[in-house]
């Protein structure tokens, strides 16, 4: 596991621990990927490690526009205090995760060789559902290069359905 991940991984928690007591795990979720989006962009990372900006400043920076949760404005004050701003792509992306286990959601990637329909997608949906006994939530991509079939990722699992990876399995078979 990284650096980043590591140190990471207490902000994660305690900002879960603060959205979930408050019921507010989709707003905090929503604030995070825009804090983190903000944080990962080069000029701002520039910024947010410069000696010479305030915590103050850093905030007002990454923090999202408009009214805010002060609890959630608090808690990027601690990040600049720590000198942990970096670290929001990983606390937004462990944060979800969190959030994802808690609703007990199952996040797939669903890419395709082209475009699926609602259909196709829907029964995708119910068979994973089925599986892992829990809500399933897909996002698609399209890939040409898997010439057809799809590829489904849950972060758990890859089943890979796609021509590619049947040829590239028939390969290994032959090679051997």
């Amino acid at each position: 596991m990284s650096n980043a991940m590591t140190l990471a991984r207490p902000y994660a928690r305690a900002a879960f621990a603060v959205a979930r007591q408050g019921g507010r795990l989709p707003a905090w979720s929503a604030l995070l990927g825009f804090s983190a989006m903000a944080a990962s962009q080069p000029q701002a990372m520039r910024l947010i490690t410069h000696p010479k900006m305030s915590d103050a400043e850093v905030v007002a920076l990454i923090a999202p526009p408009g009214e805010v949760d002060p609890n959630f404005r608090e808690f990027l004050a601690v990040l600049a205090r720590n000198q942990r701003m970096t670290l929001l792509p990983e606390i937004a992306a462990m944060f979800d995760a969190l959030r994802a286990e808690e609703e007990r959601v199952v996040k797939a990637m669903v890419t395709s060789a082209a475009p699926m329909d609602q259909g196709e997608l829907e029964s995708i949906r119910t068979a994973l559902s089925r599986r892992f006994g829990r809500e399933v939530e897909l996002q698609t991509a399209v890939d040409p290069d898997l010439i057809g079939g799809a590829v489904i990722d849950t972060g758990e699992m890859v089943i890979d359905g796609s021509i590619r990876g049947k040829l590239r399995r028939m390969e290994g078979a032959i090679a051997h």
